[in-house]
């Protein structure tokens, strides 16, 4: 039966709903178990943001349809029932280009805990997407929660390891969301956490358990490609503001006060290093994480010890072609005399069950969060940062944080606490950058946040890949930032960067940094951070051969930002990422289909990091075409796999179809 442009619904050959678009068949819900409703009592627990999930007195009750396809207007419905449960599934038409999947309980009452969608997997089945992850980009064959959280530090799953351990999965910015590279994907349309298991527990099987009383909604979106997959997720839920030239430059680290500061400036221009932005993360003043490293005060006021005169430290910085970009967080601070006592009399942070301001422990000790589904907490938070912007002089900010908002609090707008802790990054990233918008309405201004749910993408700008540690390690160093920034592009957020040198921990070597400020030129913006531990991390300056490395890459960076400019335009109008995995840029290949440790930079640059440790020689892979290695000049024909050198200064990066000798005689 017909639904829409090209898209119909039938039976498969095991008695299976099927959606077809244009006889391909993008969607098959199993007949055994395509719908699974379940009761159960569930505990999430975690004081950190790394949350611990514990369901007991689970009853599962699959649904089986209990009649033929009909029918119903622009619809095709079947009713579906099991146990005590019974609903409609519809298939509606969504515009020519998607399919919308609900399925309406035949109650108003709830009568169950969460309801799971099941999908067909065959062998040609892929999930990339689900928000930013960091282990890879296809996520065929692994199980997890899409739950906001902190990213976690080393990520291995051991708690003893270090205080907030994460695991392969804790993310910042998860979404219910995957493309399969045949040219299909699907969006689950809900706030609330959705477990999924692709294809782990049944190869056979993916299951997508939306954990909310609510009737399922998804969107289907089908193409023939996965780029256009990706642009039709940004005519949904919107596409980030376009940055200005300046903020694909090169932006650097400085903290430890004005002085500090403007001797950095100093420093950067005699060593003649390019860099269009100063940020500074410590203008509210320092203080020790309980790590041990640095951090700072969580306020949206000027430390006037450390930056006495800051409009003017900025102004000057301005006079001289400089940008300066500070530091917020929505955390507020009951130590502090700045912001807690007058918001709370006011009513506008959050509250607990008691009708108290719901205080939980934080990076700083114990914290708040404003209330931001109230219009008036909205108003002093825009207000805080706009004049950040419109009275202080700052380009911009990071917009830190958003994903401790805390399990247990009692949102003034009446939704559940797990319901604003998924969108409370939505919220937050959305007052940052009105104050920003309001503040330089010519969309002169930058603003970097880290955390996300469905929809942040159209009120966002940038967002960066969080706290990497300061190592080599392949599950939180490093090695994370590729996948981690494709992952981004594939979820509709292509304005990315990342830490050069990282940020959490100890001990970041002088190879580590090199090797990091090679990706970071063929990165949108260029951003470096000193790390959690600044006075003993190597840094741009620690020598004068590393001082000349990263004066170089700069370099290397600006003579590319025109070509990072015209894909951010692009990426504005059509979604698609400027940092792009393979198998979005050669679809029909096969062997580019896993390749989660390269990228496109663009249409024509294939980067391909050093991220091992000691390593000097890398194995790339190189769809068909006729590639030139940007940095020795060689040609090589692609569709295969070869092993190239790659000494410090030479990372593997090659231009598709013609040389770049300009970059290669950057000195």
């Amino acid at each position: 039966m017909r639904v829409g442009d090209g898209a119909s619904v039938g039976l498969d050959a095991a008695d299976g709903v099927a959606l077809s678009v244009d006889g391909r068949v993008v969607m098959t819900l199993p007949a055994s178990d395509g719908l699974v409703a379940a009761t159960f009592t569930e505990t999430v627990s975690g004081p950190l943001a790394i949350y611990a999930i514990e369901r007991t007195d689970e009853v599962r009750t699959p649904l089986t349809r209990t009649g033929p396809l009909r029918r119903e207007g622009d619809a095709v419905v079947a009713p579906y029932a099991g146990g005590d449960f019974s609903g409609t599934l519809r298939f509606e038409p969504d515009g020519p280009e998607r399919t919308r999947v609900r399925f309406v309980p035949d109650t108003d009452s709830v009568l169950y805990d969460s309801l799971t969608v099941g999908l067909a997997c065959d062998d040609a089945s892929t999930f990339y997407g689900l928000g930013e992850q960091y282990n890879g980009i296809d996520h065929r064959g692994e199980a997890f929660p899409l739950l906001v959280s902190e990213q976690g530090i080393g990520r291995t799953g051991a708690p003893q390891d270090r205080p907030i351990a994460g695991d392969a999965h804790t993310t910042y910015f998860p979404m219910p969301y995957f493309v399969d590279a045949r040219g299909f994907g699907a969006l689950v349309e809900t706030d609330h956490r959705v477990d999924v298991d692709l294809c782990r527990t049944d190869p056979k099987r993916a299951r997508l358990e939306v954990v909310s009383p609510e009737p399922l909604s998804m969107r289907v979106f089908h193409g023939d490609t996965p780029a256009e997959v990706v642009r039709q997720l940004g005519d949904v839920v919107g596409r980030p503001h376009l940055p200005p030239a300046w903020a694909f430059g090169v932006w650097i680290s400085s903290q430890g006060g004005r002085d500090a500061v403007l001797a950095d400036v100093a420093a950067l221009k005699a060593a003649d290093v390019p860099f269009d932005a100063i940020w500074s993360q410590d203008w509210t003043g320092a203080r020790m994480n309980f790590d041990g490293g640095f951090g700072v005060q969580y306020r949206w006021e000027a430390d006037p010890e450390l930056y006495p005169d800051l409009p003017g430290m900025i102004a000057q910085l301005h006079a001289d072609g400089i940008r300066f970009l500070g530091y917020a967080n929505p955390f507020v601070d009951p130590k502090l005399p700045n912001h807690f006592d007058a918001m709370a009399a006011a009513g506008l942070l959050l509250k607990n069950a008691a009708g108290e301001p719901d205080v939980f422990f934080a990076p700083n000790g114990m914290a708040a969060v404003p209330d931001l589904t109230l219009v008036a907490s909205r108003a002093y938070v825009h207000d805080a940062l706009y004049g950040m912007i419109d009275t202080l002089g700052m380009d911009g900010f990071m917009a830190d944080f958003g994903e401790w908002t805390p399990l247990d609090g009692v949102p003034s707008d009446g939704s559940p606490a797990i319901v604003l802790h998924q969108r409370y990054p939505v919220l937050w990233q959305e007052v940052a950058n009105e104050a920003a918008r309001d503040a330089r309405p010519d969309g002169d201004y930058a603003v970097f946040g880290r955390s996300g749910w469905t929809g942040v993408q159209g009120v966002a700008q940038i967002h960066w890949a969080g706290d990497q540690e300061v190592t080599f390690s392949p599950t939180d160093g490093l090695p994370t930032v590729v996948p981690a920034l494709l992952s981004l592009g594939l979820s509709g957020q292509p304005f990315v960067t990342f830490d050069i040198g990282g940020f959490s921990g100890k001990g970041r070597t002088k190879e580590l940094w090199e090797r990091s400020t090679e990706l970071g030129a063929f990165v949108p913006t260029m951003r470096t951070h000193e790390g959690s531990a600044r006075q003993t991390n190597w840094q741009w300056d620690s020598d004068a051969a590393t001082t000349a490395h990263f004066r170089r890459f700069a370099k290397i960076h600006e003579l590319l930002r025109p070509e990072i400019v015209a894909a951010a335009e692009v990426a504005q109008r059509t979604g698609l990422p400027i940092v792009r995995p393979l198998m979005l840029m050669f679809p029909g290949d096969a062997g580019a289909a896993d390749i989660d440790d390269e990228f496109m930079l663009g249409d024509t640059l294939l980067v391909a990091p050093v991220v091992t440790e000691g390593a000097t020689t890398r194995r790339v892979y190189l769809p068909p075409g006729t590639w030139y290695e940007v940095f020795t000049g060689a040609a090589h024909e692609g569709g295969r796999t070869i092993t190239v050198d790659a000494p410090m200064g030479q990372p593997p990066v090659f231009s598709l179809d013609a040389d770049r000798p300009e970059l290669r005689a950057v000195q």
